[in-house]
């Protein structure tokens, strides 16, 4: 299966590596932000940098979303999935305009409320993972999940 992975830096990025016995056993690209640690370990990995920031900022959110046309229409993924940030919502709403199944985990550190960004592409997902049984009671569209 051809996957697209797409976080930010810091601790979505660490979230999507302690996944990797799932996407290592398929083809993968990511798309994230240029970063020592990221290009650090990456270096073996194809790659799209992302602009960033992406918080309030109108020109990079047009930036990645001709970036996410490009990446979606070149690597034609089956499955995007997503650990979260402003970074993935161009990504996830293209993919799925596209026909491709979208999967989004949500932050542990979102205990009561989802993020801006969950929230956004919600109605783009086939799958919303969530960390805490609240969540998981507040929306019901929501899996459990623990990474």
């Amino acid at each position: 299966m051809k996957i697209l992975l797409i976080s930010s830096t810091g601790g979505h990025f660490q979230a999507l590596q302690r996944l990797h016995t799932f996407w290592r056993k398929h083809d993968c690209c990511w798309v994230t932000f240029q970063t020592a640690s990221t290009e650090l370990v990456l270096n073996n990995e194809k790659v799209y940098w992302a602009y960033s920031p992406t918080n309030r900022n109108l020109p990079n959110l047009i930036r990645n979303f001709w970036l996410a046309w490009q990446v979606i229409q070149q690597e034609r993924p089956e499955l995007v999935l997503s650990t979260g940030a402003g970074v993935a919502v161009p990504f996830i709403i293209l993919a799925k305009l596209a026909g491709t199944k979208t999967v989004f985990i949500e932050s542990f550190t979102r205990v009561e409320e989802l993020s801006l960004s969950a929230r956004l592409v919600m109605p783009f997902l086939d799958v919303i993972y969530v960390q805490w049984e609240q969540l998981k009671a507040k929306y019901n569209k929501a899996k459990l999940i623990r990474i």
